[in-house]
């Protein structure tokens, strides 16, 4: 299985690939595309040079154009049965990683004054120095058009939702009950195909 993860800023979407990768994921990450994109062309992996160049690049090679760098890697990689996408945030993405076989998108999501807590104390380079910079970024990466991101549209599409509101030991046991509801939607297809 081949899961998306989408959602908001400082919601656990990391810890919950992390997770993930623990129990035998192979780890894609469309910002990690974008990362590597602007190192060959000399510019600093920020907050606002990864935004301004996944909405250039989308603008110019489609909206899915991340996403096909990521197919490409899963396609290298037959050997992989699980895999977890991370940072989908374009409608165009999902569409272009749902052609593949048991994709499924999860959104995280945690109520904004814990993700404020969480990028405060993780406070790194591109996290927002104060409250009203957070919601101004993140009322940005919410609704964009067409090429721009789109996080709204991408956990309204979602398959499935976690709540990242407690501890790690409730992440956990929503990460797992989530498996579980994917494993079984899963076989409910292949018995379904066997008809």
């Amino acid at each position: 299985m081949i899961l998306g993860l989408t959602g908001t800023y400082a919601a656990g979407k990391g810890t919950v690939a992390e997770y993930l990768i623990g129990r035998g994921f192979q780890f894609y990450s469309l910002s990690d595309e974008l990362r590597l994109l602007l190192r060959e062309k000399g510019f600093m992996p920020t907050r606002d040079n990864l935004t301004k160049a996944g909405n250039t690049l989308r603008a110019k090679h489609g909206s899915g154009f991340l996403a096909e760098l990521v197919i490409k890697r899963l396609r290298g990689s037959p050997s992989v049965t699980n895999s977890v996408v991370d940072s989908i945030r374009n409608a165009g993405e999902i569409a272009a990683l749902r052609e593949l076989k048991d994709f499924f998108l999860i959104a995280v999501d945690a109520p904004v004054d814990i993700r404020y807590e969480r990028a405060k104390k993780r406070g790194t380079e591109r996290d927002p120095k104060s409250f009203s910079e957070f919601l101004v970024q993140e009322k940005r990466e919410m609704a964009g058009k067409n090429t721009e991101q789109q996080l709204a549209a991408c956990i309204k599409s979602a398959d499935f939702a976690i709540s990242n509101d407690s501890d790690y030991k409730k992440l956990y046991k929503e990460i797992e009950k989530t498996l579980e509801q994917i494993k079984a939607k899963v076989a409910a297809t292949a018995a379904a195909a066997k008809k």
